[in-house]
């Protein structure tokens, strides 16, 4: 076991974590501070050494591949919510701490994602097929942070929560040309078209996500007001009135913010808008998960709030309001998770265990960063002008009981885009 015990002794400062080696030897590493008690077996030797060079890369392939599994009642999520309390202490290792500093002067290449490769890493994640993604997601298959008014909020309740409160923030007026970057699986852009008379253009680099967004405008009969390509943003060259970008930051990477917000500079109207949501974090800057990057997201990262101030500083957008989403994406990946779980045989039949082990610990250990971890997630709301938005805060929760209740009006309308997901 040595290197790694020796590691897990500095590691382990809050809870214990009892590890049964490949031999069956028993060790146990006590905290100080109380917390989680979890029992970790491990039956492959070459883990010793693995986990002691790169923890958060191996820890998740070993569970993936079935040679690490939890005892004596003991969880991933266990093991997760220890791992997570520990983070710091970990990163505090002498190896560990050259190891980030390694990485980081790597970022660059981690997180390029030039035209035409950003295309093969979205679908990486995105085109693993609708079937799958209707199995966990809410029935709009809204991917992002839902927003809980409510703790006993349903995800679909949720996930409308979140609709009503970007386009509150949108200043949505008829006749507006709105640009959806990102679009997912359309429901923003279907959103905002039922609640105004704004036309609606949403660009997304997943062609599954384009040809079920198309298809769903198409029933809900907003086709006329609402069209999805398949195109990089960076190629779009029309103007826009306002700018809308939902979970898809994350995919950007780092280097190429300047990129980013020269061109939202570029194609917003001098009266226009934009709502910017994205998960970004608490801490300074870092790095992305070495597992996450290889096995779910491939060149994403979550920024910190100083990578990014001042990229829009340099680009000459003013901040016009910013707001902070703390737990809600912790219910949200946990309503997700619940929903896998349910559906665990289906997706296996459609994969398999391995597929199943690799996502459960996506979710988990995403759920764990909201939690115990630095995420949070972030609206941030940019203009040309300093008077482009209201400079009272008022117009945001009058706009969604407003349109809350216009929502009641317009099922008719929203109601094709959830059948035409039901019917499959």
């Amino acid at each position: 076991m040595f290197p790694l015990s020796h590691m897990l002794k500095s590691f382990i400062r809050t809870g214990t974590l009892k590890v049964v080696d490949a031999e069956g030897g028993v060790h146990v590493f006590g905290g100080a501070k109380p917390g989680p008690s979890v029992t970790m077996r491990l039956t492959d030797r070459s883990l010793y050494h693995k986990l002691f060079l790169n923890p958060e890369l191996h820890a998740g392939e070993a569970y993936m591949d079935g040679r690490m599994s939890f005892e004596d009642g003991s969880t991933l999520r266990d093991f997760l919510n220890l791992f997570s309390m520990n983070r710091s202490t970990l990163a505090n290792y002498p190896l560990q701490n050259v190891l980030k500093r390694i990485s980081r002067t790597v970022k660059r290449f981690q997180q390029a994602n030039p035209v035409g490769k950003a295309q093969q890493n979205v679908a990486h994640h995105y085109d693993l097929g609708n079937d799958f993604y209707r199995l966990f997601l809410d029935k709009g298959m809204q991917y992002s942070c839902a927003y809980f008014v409510n703790d006993d909020d349903t995800l679909e309740e949720a996930q409308q929560n979140k609709l009503r409160l970007i386009a509150s923030k949108l200043q949505l007026k008829p006749g507006l040309k709105i640009l959806d970057i990102g679009s997912g699986w359309g429901d923003l852009a279907l959103y905002l078209a039922a609640m105004e008379d704004v036309d609606v253009t949403g660009v997304t680099l997943s062609k599954e996500q384009y040809e079920l967004s198309n298809e769903k405008a198409r029933r809900a009969g907003l086709s006329n007001r609402v069209r999805f390509e398949l195109l990089d943003y960076r190629k779009v060259e029309k103007k826009f009135d306002r700018i809308v970008s939902v979970g898809m930051f994350e995919h950007v990477g780092v280097h190429h913010y300047g990129e980013f917000f020269k061109k939202i500079n570029a194609l917003l109207d001098d009266d226009g808008l934009m709502v910017l949501h994205s998960i970004g974090k608490m801490s300074p800057p870092g790095t992305a998960s070495p597992w996450l990057r290889k096995y779910i997201f491939p060149g994403a990262y979550s920024p910190a709030l100083s990578e990014v101030f001042p990229v829009v500083e340099q680009n000459q957008l003013w901040v016009t309001d910013l707001e902070f989403l703390r737990l809600h994406y912790a219910k949200t990946l946990n309503h997700w998770h619940r929903r896998f779980e349910a559906n665990r045989e289906k997706i296996a039949a459609m994969y398999d265990e391995r597929f199943c082990r690799m996502f459960e610990f996506y979710l988990i250990s995403a759920e764990t960063m909201f939690t115990t971890g630095s995420q949070l997630v972030f609206h941030m709301q940019l203009a040309r002008k300093r008077d482009a938005a209201p400079i009272v805060r008022d117009y945001i929760t009058d706009t969604q009981r407003a349109y809350k209740a216009k929502e009641t009006e317009k099922l008719h309308v929203l109601a094709p885009a959830e059948t035409v997901l039901q019917a499959g």
